[in-house]
């Protein structure tokens, strides 16, 4: 896909992407998330994304939700383990204003202490939310028990003593240790010329100051596999079983990526989907995942169903495991497997603000952004011999990891 970087004298960059679409799309994209931490300040990279829609130096709340939804646009934002994200949807007349807003809430908040606490009970009540929702909450104590004792382990959101106890010091301290303007993007898609794009960007990014704080930098994570049965009063059995992976970098990543569509990846015509949803009739949902980090990676799969049928559940999947582990694919099966998946990733394309998030992303990490047909390249030059040594890495039953929610008596 064409695209055009242009670098502003403080570090921050612009990604446009030129699209015919009537509707635009844009996002600020900085790499400060969840493993970015301090052990003190668990949950505060995801409190400031609240915070940014509270209060800025010249807005209150209702102007600031308003200045895009007024005009019909769609604006909202995300923390994840190592990035914040600000996006928004809108009509072409309306760049200058959105990249304005993005602006003002990013480096003119103010955070006043009335709407700390008035949004710690919003966070609070997200996290017991969570807690209510069996099938969400097995991730985030899946992986605090993989990367135990390390940031990338906790819940994103917090824990409840670390959400009471925020100050408005702690939200200025993440943001000035990393929010780094040198790791900061800001990226468009919509009709427009890459002069004009820069120039509105110009007006309101350009003469920032620079920011390369000093981050906190966390020691590398250590994991070991480990079982843990957790009593839970909820009606069916969840359970998540997985390992550390590759990193964004490894050369081995399309090559998972790849394993990971064919195991549990999202089609019900999936390894596991047809053998223990379909022939078995076992779950009603049993997937396959793999996230890709800057310095380590995660592979899960997770299913539910009744507590009775769990081990057999097991069975079957680590069954599946020795057969990919043990059986080389057939050229035919090979390229099969590619084509799902090729086809799929280009149906993705469709996801016009999922795509642009993703190009923002691979500019942040790699400083360069794969076309489609490079990407496809990476996939179809996946051997069998690559994949059979990546399924008896990863899929090794004595690097498992695995988490049991099981329904109380």
């Amino acid at each position: 896909m064409e695209y055009q970087v242009h670098t502003f004298l403080n570090g921050i960059r612009l990604l446009f992407v030129p699209s015919a679409s009537a509707i635009s799309h844009a996002c600020f994209l900085v790499k400060a998330g969840s493993r970015h931490e301090r052990p003190e300040d668990l949950g505060v990279a995801h409190f400031i994304e609240h915070m940014l829609f509270k209060k800025t130096k010249k807005r209150n709340t209702n102007q600031i939700l308003n200045r895009l939804e007024s005009v019909g646009a769609d604006l909202n934002a995300y923390t994840t383990k190592e990035y914040t994200c600000l996006h928004a949807s809108f009509l072409k007349p309306f760049l200058d204003r959105t990249l304005e807003l993005f602006q003002d809430v990013s480096f003119n908040s103010v955070f006043p202490e009335d709407e700390i606490i008035k949004e710690k009970g919003v966070v609070l009540d997200e996290l017991a939310s969570y807690q209510d929702q069996p099938e969400e909450a097995i991730y985030d104590d899946f992986e605090d028990l993989l990367f135990s004792n390390h940031p990338l382990g906790h819940n994103i959101l917090g824990t409840i003593n670390s959400v009471k106890a925020f100050k408005k010091e702690n939200l200025e301290r993440f943001i000035k240790e990393n929010y780094r303007t040198n790791e900061m993007i800001i990226a468009v898609s919509g009709n427009y010329s890459f002069k004009r794009v820069v120039a509105i960007a110009d007006k309101y990014y350009g003469s920032l100051p620079a920011n390369e704080g000093i981050r906190h930098i966390p020691q590398k994570h250590t994991s070991e596999s480990t079982n843990i049965l957790s009593l839970k009063p909820i009606s069916q059995a969840h359970i998540v079983l997985g390992t550390s992976a590759y990193d964004i970098y490894d050369n081995k990543k399309p090559g998972l990526l790849l394993l990971n569509n064919m195991l549990g990846g999202n089609s019900m015509s999936s390894i596991l989907n047809l053998e223990i949803r379909e022939k078995h009739g076992i779950a009603y949902t049993i997937e396959s995942a793999y996230s890709p980090l800057s310095d380590t990676g995660l592979f899960t799969v997770y299913f539910g169903t009744e507590r009775e049928k769990v081990d057999k559940a097991l069975k079957l999947i680590y069954k599946e495991f020795k057969k990919l582990k043990s059986q080389k694919l057939s050229e035919v099966q090979l390229k099969k497997a590619k084509r799902k998946f090729i086809g799929q990733i280009a149906l993705g394309e469709e996801n016009r603000m999922g795509l642009l998030v993703s190009m923002a992303k691979s500019l942040m990490d790699h400083d360069v952004i794969d076309s489609l047909e490079e990407v496809f390249k990476k996939i179809e030059a996946v051997s069998n011999i690559e994949l059979l040594e990546i399924a008896n890495e990863i899929l090794d039953e004595d690097r498992q990891t695995r988490l049991i929610f099981s329904p109380i008596d």
